[in-house]
């Protein structure tokens, strides 16, 4: 794992509303917890960048 912790990644997902796919391709972009709460637009970048969207 990465410098951040599981509870950076777990407040980002609680500020933002996202789901565990969310995190999942946010993770896969090398997206940080904090770069997330500037961003939540992950399913239109990780579709931009691999052509489609985890669980859909």
């Amino acid at each position: 794992m990465g410098k951040y912790k599981k509870s950076d990644r777990a407040e980002t997902k609680k500020r933002c509303r996202l789901n565990e796919n969310d995190i999942r391709m946010a993770k896969e972009l090398g997206m940080t917890p904090k770069s997330l709460i500037k961003k939540v637009w992950i399913r239109d970048i990780y579709e931009n960048k691999f052509g489609k969207v985890l669980g859909s």
